[in-house]
């Protein structure tokens, strides 16, 4: 049996979301686009339902991440950005049940999150 630790944070909508890493797999993130990894996290904001949340990290962000810093990025800062993909949406989405169970990470994005870790 596998024991979980369950981590907290507190969005920018007003909800307190309980969450945990559940893993992580090769994926699409959606027929249109490239492979992905597919970040897997349980996701509870009210103690009684839990669900889903699943992170898409394209490899086409990774690849020109890559490209334009001359270096591929880390596990640990893959999952970091993964990690503040996740929170920009607690942030952001009123209703995560309904319109956040599939987040993407494209280059944009990847850019943007990794500066705010300071990851050059």
């Amino acid at each position: 049996m596998t024991i979980r630790r369950m981590k907290t944070y507190t969005g920018g909508q007003g909800y307190v979301y309980q969450y945990y890493f559940v893993g992580k797999r090769t994926a699409m993130s959606n027929p249109s686009e490239a492979a992905s990894t597919e970040y897997v996290f349980d996701v509870t904001s009210d103690r009684k339902t839990t669900f889903a949340v699943s992170v898409f990290l394209t490899e086409d962000a990774t690849n020109q991440w890559a490209a334009s810093h001359s270096r591929t990025l880390t596990e640990a800062e893959q999952y970091g950005a993964v990690k503040m993909r996740l929170f920009q949406a607690f942030d952001e989405i009123e209703n995560m049940i309904a319109d956040g169970r599939q987040l993407v990470v494209n280059p944009q994005t990847l850019e943007q999150l990794l500066s705010t870790l300071g990851v050059d």
